[in-house]
């Protein structure tokens, strides 16, 4: 597939509000926040990613000759208005959280203030970007969590709903935590690391077994790990295995990166039988790797289970999320601003509580416990409201505002989260390279308490209003 252009990718919708917005005559600088509602998979945390893509999106914003054509055909847009559109370029400016961090129900992960139709028109494709690579990102931590600490590797591009959502869902698969893609264009494209084995159809290409691997072996000496249970993982495989790992050493090739991979079976026992045959031969380093539809809690039962695997492939859960195949990252309108220049709070309301929004112009502030370095929750407040460190701060839950806590002053940092990645149209934020992402993100998985971490019945983080910000929620609720 070649490169395409993305402004066409928006809700029908977004093109007739802006045309609605440019009849008439509205022009006002708006501002939008996008967050979602509920950690996926029923954690208590998630992972931000998909920004490199935003930003790439944003910059090459254009209608051409071809899209004015199509809209034209719809017979539903006036001329005037795809005139417009011709000439058409994002002007506005635009806040994220950087890929890689630690995110939460509630809180802008992106910020777009923009004359009201161009912000309007960005909302489809800028939910699509975050909302893919976000959830992915999300699983494969979770996934790399359970294996605590051998590699995992993502391989699921074959399941994977399309070539965009194989490759893109690949690179945020690595921000999470795995170690490198089967996905070669992946590999290509962000410079992670490809890897993989062999498949059956390999071993069942040859005459025997040994044959097979004895090939492999002599092609990749430094990559070998031999698929083992084509047909008896431990009357056949394991042992032509073992007898290929011996006649490399006897020839004097040093093994290194080597070992096998079962994917079927009875894993847990599999394995426990498979290391026992490799530590008796001599080969105590040789890793074990397994695949087999593995998911979290797949990877988490098979650990309880005294499984000697190190090594985890993990396909299809991963990918598609299976789970939980969607974010439900919103795009909600927060302020208009007025003739004043000033910003005029907007919030929606509803019967579900937690669909009414957070008005105003808003920032996010992380707040750590300072001798641990751990999360002790988040706080959305206006952009120019300011914290001393040495005064003690007051937080509470704003559904329930009884519940309150206080810490004491010098006892807690702050990081302010949102940071600019658009001013006027133009990129200003520079996005690392995916495995610097990668490791941007193990270091904030690290600041989680260990109980926010287990994958069932995790301990929530609060999120919580500033009591300015709260103030004029409340009366927004009030007077309507």
């Amino acid at each position: 597939m070649s490169n395409y252009n993305l402004t066409l990718l928006t809700d029908l919708y977004e093109l007739t509000m802006m045309q609605g917005y440019f009849k008439a005559g509205n022009r006002d600088v708006a501002i939008f926040d996008a967050f979602y509602r509920e950690n996926p998979c029923g954690g208590a945390y998630a992972i931000s990613a998909g920004l490199e893509q935003l930003i790439d999106y944003i910059e090459h914003l254009s209608f051409s000759k071809e899209d004015i054509d199509y809209l034209r055909e719809l017979n539903i847009f006036g001329e005037d208005f795809l005139e417009y559109l011709s000439a058409f370029q994002f002007s506005g400016d635009i806040y994220a959280i950087p890929e890689g961090s630690i995110i939460f129900p509630r809180e802008p992960l992106v910020k777009v203030v923009a004359p009201i139709m161009e912000a309007q028109l960005v909302e489809t494709a800028l939910l699509n970007i975050i909302n893919h690579q976000s959830l992915i990102a999300t699983k494969a931590s979770r996934v790399c969590y359970a294996a605590n600490g051998d590699g995992v590797m993502e391989f699921g591009l074959r399941r994977a709903q399309g070539p965009d959502s194989g490759t893109f869902g690949a690179r945020a698969a690595v921000i999470g935590g795995c170690i490198g893609t089967s996905n070669v264009l992946t590999g290509k494209l962000f410079d992670v690391p490809v890897l993989g084995t062999h498949a059956h159809s390999w071993i069942m290409s040859f005459p025997n077994e040994y044959r097979a691997f004895k090939t492999y072996a002599e092609l990749y000496p430094n990559a070998c790990t031999l698929l083992v249970d084509t047909y008896d993982t431990l009357h056949s495989g394991v042992p032509n295995a073992i007898r290929v790992f011996t006649e490399m050493r006897e020839q004097g090739i040093e093994l290194k990166h080597y070992g096998i991979r079962m994917d079927s079976g009875d894993l847990a026992y599999l394995s426990k039988k498979a290391r026992a045959m490799l530590d008796e031969a001599g080969f105590e380093d040789a890793v074990i790797s397994a695949s087999n539809d593995l998911d979290e809690y797949l990877i988490q039962s098979l650990k309880i289970q005294g499984a000697a695997i190190n090594s985890w492939g993990v396909g299809t859960h991963l990918i598609t999320a299976k789970d939980n195949p969607s974010f439900g990252g919103v795009y909600k309108l927060a302020a208009i601003q007025g003739k004043d220049g000033k910003f005029v709070p907007k919030i929606k309301l509803s019967e579900n509580s937690e669909k009414v929004t957070n008005p105003c112009d808003k920032t996010v502030y992380r707040i750590y416990d300072k001798e641990t370095g751990k999360i002790k929750g988040d706080l959305i407040c206006l952009v120019d409201e300011q914290y001393d460190l040495s005064k003690e701060l007051k937080l509470f839950d704003p559904n329930e505002p009884w519940k309150k806590t206080i810490l004491p002053g010098g006892s807690y940092t702050m990081k302010e989260l949102l940071v600019p990645v658009i001013k006027n149209g133009k990129s200003v934020y520079q996005s690392p390279p995916v495995m610097e992402i990668r490791e941007y993100c193990n270091r904030e998985k690290e600041t989680l308490w260990d109980e926010s971490r287990r994958l069932v019945n995790p301990q929530k983080i609060h999120v919580d209003l500033s009591q300015k910000l709260y103030d004029i929620k409340n009366e927004l609720l009030n007077r309507a």
